[in-house]
Formats: structure tokens, C-alpha cells, sequence
């Protein structure tokens, strides 16, 4: 059997379909941003299927951007989470929406 196209783009969208439910459903702030690291990851597939067929290496490139700045986002988030739960003791989104102001 041989893996084509259409097997990573139904990957990327069930990936995809996976962190949107996350970010949607959860309430810890970390898996919130897991989720949305599993959507960009999804993206990232995708560019590297279409640009596989393509036969382009403008896909790659773009995915090499996109994990830099995922990375850069990760660090922010993360540095975000720490000061959030030392602050408020909690990384439920529900009690932190309260904190408008």
C-alpha cells in the first residue's frame, strides 16, 4: 500500500480537528496551547504534502517559519503560564476569565 496524497491531507484535518476540539472543549490553560500546537502542526503537514506534490520547496520553507515561530510562541505561553498560576494559583480558564479589568 502505498501512502498518498490524500492520506496526509485526512491526517492534517483529523490533527487539526483534534486541537480545534481541545482549545474548544478544555479549561487548563497548558492543553489549550498543546491543542494549539497540534493545530499548527496539522498546518505544517499539510504544506509539506502539497509540497511534496507540488514538487515546490516553498511548503518546506514555510514550515521551517512556522516552527520558529511556534517556538518563539511556546516559550511566551509557557513564560505566560508561570507568572498566571503564581499569581492566581490556577490555570482554569473559567476563573481566569473573571479577571477582566
Amino acid at each position: 500500500m502505498t501512502v498518498t496524497i490524500e492520506h496526509y491531507l485526512v491526517l492534517s484535518a483529523i490533527l487539526f480537528i483534534i486541537g480545534a476540539y481541545g482549545v474548544i472543549v478544555r479549561k487548563n490553560l497548558i492543553i489549550v496551547l498543546m491543542s494549539l500546537e497540534l493545530m499548527l502542526n496539522a498546518s505544517n503537514l499539510a504544506f509539506v504534502a502539497f509540497s511534496n506534490v507540488l514538487g515546490d520547496q516553498t511548503g518546506h520553507i514555510f514550515v521551517i517559519m512556522s516552527i520558529t515561530v511556534s517556538a518563539a510562541e511556546v516559550a511566551v505561553g509557557l513564560a505566560f503560564v508561570v507568572t498566571i498560576y503564581t499569581h492566581h494559583e490556577t490555570l482554569n480558564i473559567d476563573v481566569l476569565k473573571m479577571l477582566k479589568g
